[in-house]
């Protein structure tokens, strides 16, 4: 079984702590170097607006300054990944209020990309795209809603409306075959917190389960030697040998760690397998910069995979 040794470990922190953002250093010293969740939390806050939601180039591929659903989403989930989801903590308040202000909500639920991203630097799926945001708004609108029913009043309005958004959301399951790029993920949240919290009886969740397993299975790139380019890998939704998706997904799922250890290069980090495409020219430097910043992100969830499925040749923390 190949691992990575502890001397590829120590090249990639220094190559972190010469090149992340403030952000990604403090997730990088809490995930490996017993660094605290308020100093993730502080370096977090840089990010949220008056509003209470999230811009600012928190998600490198978007420089938008103004808050957005998606944008907002990602920092719930870095919220999540540190255990810091304390409902009187400011950064959560600032949450609440941002989504009970009802921005970029429409019938279907949260908006995907929003219209002011057009004036900031941007990837091209970024872009405002009305059409587009039917089905990727998909897997923003479950992850919102799962976090909505999780910590908010069950009496307010706010969550009632998540409610009904979840109700669409398990009628759309079965009646499209176009998930968007985060619908996988987003249902998976969804089914895992509707057990959570006891709510899951009111929907058929066996339908519910085999329908997101086959979107997983269907999903996942299986040529190896398409991973160099943009696709779904495993670990996408497998982070550890506990998923419920490993079984049936392990041949492929262990070719996956095995080509992240081979194919990080010497003396340094994983690069991204993405590019903004026809807005490279439009945004040369800007992309430059995100790629960057992208790479200490890239580089703390692959240690965290390779981490979880026993794939480091030493003790991380």
């Amino acid at each position: 079984m190949r691992k990575l040794s502890e001397k590829s470990f120590e090249e990639i922190r220094k190559w972190v702590y010469q090149n992340a953002r403030l952000f990604e250093l403090a997730r990088w010293k809490y995930e490996f170097e017993h660094g605290s969740k308020e100093e993730v939390l502080s370096a977090l806050s840089l990010y949220q607006n008056e509003d209470g939601g999230f811009g600012n180039a928190l998600e490198p591929d978007n420089w938008n300054p103004n808050s957005s659903p998606y944008t907002t989403l990602y920092a719930i989930d870095i919220l999540k990944d540190i255990n810091a989801t304390d409902s009187s903590h400011p950064i959560m308040k600032g949450i609440i209020k941002y989504l009970d202000g009802g921005d970029h909500y429409d019938e279907n639920g949260w908006l995907f990309s929003i219209p002011s991203n057009n004036e900031y630097p941007h990837a091209p799926w970024w872009t405002y795209d009305r059409e587009a945001n039917q089905y990727e708004s998909i897997g923003v609108s479950a992850g919102i809603a799962s976090f909505i029913i999780e910590f908010i009043d069950p009496n307010t309005q706010l969550y009632k409306k998540a409610l009904s958004v979840i109700d669409r959301l398990i009628l759309k399951l079965n009646s499209t075959d176009n998930y968007g790029d985060m619908g996988a993920k987003g249902y998976i949240t969804l089914k895992n917190t509707l057990h959570k919290l006891g709510l899951a009886g009111k929907y058929d969740m066996e339908v519910v389960s085999d329908s997101i397993r086959k979107i997983v299975y269907d999903s996942i790139e299986r040529d190896v030697s398409k991973w160099a380019y943009y696709g779904k890998r495993p670990s996408d939704y497998i982070f550890s040998p506990d998923s419920e998706f490993y079984k049936e997904n392990e041949d492929i799922m262990q070719k996956e760690l095995d080509y992240t250890i081979d194919t990080r290069p010497e003396n340094g980090v994983w690069g991204i397998t993405w590019s903004w495409f026809d807005l490279n020219d439009t945004y040369p430097k800007e992309f430059a910069i995100s790629e960057n910043w992208w790479k200490s992100d890239v580089a703390i969830r692959k240690l965290k995979l390779l981490r979880n499925f026993d794939r480091l040749d030493f003790n991380s923390k």
